[in-house]
């Protein structure tokens, strides 16, 4: 039996800091479905917010993000994020950490939304890479930490509304030996969810592929609450690339600097649309980019550099200059650009200390819903979202304690490799769904034949699993076709009944904010969809 004081599920900056702290109070596994250094948050580029300076306060970093969530943020989570963020600032610093400087100071840089210089930044546009190597270093450090790459969670071990541990299928070489070929089992007096989001289930996203929010389903079957999971960030500078799905970011500290969008005429478009131009919010800048695209019947637009210091932007951003070397452009020109899925901006309710509905369940970064982000998530508080709270949930696990007993638990999950073809067609079906009917711009009939289309496809895997004996006899690629099905209708089922645009959700039938729809989003299975009201307590529980 493989048991631990913690099992962190996920390899990205939340998990990596929940399990280097939780190492301070027991032992700890780390999971992760491929290797350590693949997430979201090792790709990030362009910083992480938080205040540091003399001319900038905590009440100012409020604001933009209370602005940038456009009324449904949740203010005591946000106090939380602006106050405390500086303090794990300054802590991981004295452990290590190193952040660009200038001129003795640290170096701020200027995001979308933000009315201040408060972004710091790590060898230029590689501050995810570099702040997730500094926590690996440290997870590495710990000799009570374990780390299984290549660990696929299959499932909670969740009895009478308390969470004991995890099931999942692995080809690590220690957990294999007592797999026999099928699921291991490993138990925990506290399991964090730290699993990222859902961008990669559309075709277009920045996102690694792996990134198909599979703990949002999860946790959803095991009876959390999901909210306000319509609300999709699509980052407004993706690299286009002919005939690929993929786009690599552009970060949004590249507009920063002065960056500028263009028309197909050479015109910029974003002036006459937001006072901040280029650096509107990103809801903002994806949405024109995306009506410009349609206006010049073009599959980009152009982010112009030509303007600026070519030193500068090769220093400032080394790592985006090389890649767009690797695809034939260059960055201190033009370059084409277009939107892709970039962020989960809802996910599982969270408290303020990381609990969810389930006892002894955790949740931290991308797949939490903690009321922070609101509609539209402000550029660069995702870093610093998982380094407050993944220490707020850690210190809470203290007040919990330790299982005095744990239940049995039955295996449930073989593997049919006959079915992983069904399962990679599915997941592109799905994609394209998803592209087509919850992409930026979203109407009625198009969430309904989205809807529709997904359904179709559940009626198929829900015939096949039948077929093998229900819900006591699960298949590796049949429950990874229903998780991705889940998410799919977690996305859409609000998108449908939110009759209004807001953040990331855009109705072309109903383009305009209503009040009335000033509601977070609620979804709990075997529940119809409910509504919660904003900054009611309804995150304190």
């Amino acid at each position: 039996m493989y048991k631990f004081d913690y099992i962190i599920v996920g390899s990205g900056l939340a998990g990596l800091y929940a399990a280097y702290k939780a190492s301070m109070k027991g032992s700890v596994a780390v999971i992760t479905k491929s290797f350590l250094r693949e997430s979201n948050s090792f790709n990030a580029q362009g910083g992480i917010a938080a205040v540091t300076s003399n001319d900038d306060n905590p009440e100012i970093h409020k604001s933009d993000t209370l602005i940038a969530g456009r009324g449904l943020c949740e203010e005591g989570a946000v106090d939380i994020l602006v106050n405390e963020g500086p303090d794990r600032i300054d802590e991981i610093i004295a452990d290590g950490m190193k952040f660009d400087t200038e001129n003795g100071s640290l170096a701020l840089g200027l995001e979308g939304g933000h009315h201040k210089r408060r972004i710091l930044h790590a060898g230029g546009d590689a501050t995810g890479r570099w702040i997730t190597e500094f926590a690996i270093s440290k997870v590495l450090e710990r000799d009570n930490i374990k780390i299984f790459e290549n660990t696929l969670l299959l499932d909670l071990l969740v009895k009478d509304g308390t969470c004991y541990g995890v099931r999942c299928w692995s080809e690590n070489e220690e957990l294999q030996a007592e797999s026999d070929g099928s699921e291991v089992m490993l138990f925990a007096n506290h399991v964090f969810l730290t699993s990222g989001g859902a961008s990669a289930v559309y075709a277009r996203t920045t996102n690694p592929q792996t990134t198909i929010g599979d703990g949002v389903a999860i946790a959803y079957k095991a009876g959390c609450r999901i909210i306000d999971m319509e609300f999709i960030q699509f980052h407004p500078s993706g690299l286009y690339l002919k005939d690929s799905p993929r786009a690599f970011l552009i970060s949004e500290a590249v507009r920063g600097e002065r960056a500028h969008l263009l028309d197909k005429d050479g015109k910029r478009f974003m002036v006459p649309i937001h006072e901040l131009a280029e650096l509107a919010p990103r809801d903002i800048v994806a949405r024109s980019i995306y009506k410009q695209m349609k206006a010049d019947d073009m599959p980009y637009v152009t982010l112009s550099l030509k303007h600026l210091d070519p030193e500068m932007i090769v220093k400032r951003f080394p790592g985006i200059h090389a890649q767009c070397k690797e695809f034939g452009y260059d960055l201190t020109q033009e370059i084409p650009v277009a939107p892709a899925a970039h962020y989960s901006v809802g996910g599982v309710l969270s408290n303020s200390n990381g609990r969810t509905d389930v006892k002894r369940l955790y949740v931290c970064g991308e797949v939490a819903a903690t009321g922070i982000m609101g509609a539209n998530r402000l550029a660069s508080n995702s870093l610093i979202e998982c380094l407050v709270f993944a220490n707020r949930a850690v210190e809470d696990t203290v007040k919990v304690g330790a299982v005095k007993e744990f239940p049995d638990f039955a295996k449930q999950y073989s593997r049919d490799n006959d079915n992983a073809q069904l399962y990679a067609e599915l997941k592109q079906q799905v994609s394209d769904i998803m592209n087509a009917h919850a992409g930026i711009i979203r109407s009625e009939e198009g969430l309904k034949q989205g809807l529709q289309k997904i359904e179709q496809l559940r009626n198929v895997i829900k015939q096949k699993q039948d077929e093998r004996g229900g819900e006591q006899n699960r298949e590796y690629y049949l429950e990874a076709s229903r998780r991705l099905l889940c998410v799919a209708r977690l996305i859409m089922s609000p998108a449908l009944l939110r009759e209004e645009s807001r953040g990331g959700h855009y109705r072309e039938d109903f383009p305009c904010a209503d009040e009335a729809f000033a509601l977070h989003s609620v979804q709990r299975r075997g529940e119809q969809i409910t509504t919660a009201p904003v900054n009611s307590n309804y995150f304190n529980f």
